[in-house]
């Protein structure tokens, strides 16, 4: 008789649980004995993926703390507090301070248009440039510019 109850009670006690535990309890379920199989002579070892799925089930499922049999329960939660401090450190890391620097095919670019037209100058070849899609600022054309050096004035 209790061989039968048991199974009964477990099936009576699936119907009143949420879909959504339910399918949490399976892909719990189903990771363990996937990770037992992979290494089923050596310890168990969970992966970084392992570890991430194990967060994010602790945080989505509230029985997840039953379903869990390879690690304790306080590992997973310290797994999610480690993963919560590398995110805020990643999004505090310093930028890069200034604008980012001008590519070096452009200023190459705008050097062999100077050469190829003299009489060119920052306007005109800003103007060009935009004419063909780039965007830069008539300033920084005019910053890599050639400057021609003046002859020194005569000596008397």
């Amino acid at each position: 008789m209790p061989a039968l109850l048991v199974p009964l009670l477990a099936a009576l006690r699936a119907t009143l649980r949420s879909r959504l535990q339910l399918q949490a309890a399976i892909l719990a379920v189903r990771h363990q004995l996937a990770v037992l199989q992979r290494q089923a002579p050596k310890r168990p070892r969970l992966g970084p993926a392992d570890r991430v799925l194990w967060a994010l089930l602790s945080r989505l499922w509230p029985g997840w703390r039953r379903a869990i049999h390879i690690v304790r329960p306080d590992t997973v939660v310290r797994w999610r507090r480690r993963g919560f401090a590398l995110y805020w450190k990643w999004r505090s890391a310093p930028r890069p301070a200034g604008r980012p620097a001008v590519d070096p095919h452009l200023r190459a670019l705008i050097r062999q248009m100077h050469a190829a037209n003299p009489l060119w100058g920052a306007p005109r070849i800003h103007g060009e440039l935009c004419k063909l899609g780039f965007e830069i600022a008539q300033t920084t054309v005019a910053k890599y510019l050639r400057r021609h050096r003046k002859p020194p004035p005569p000596q008397t």
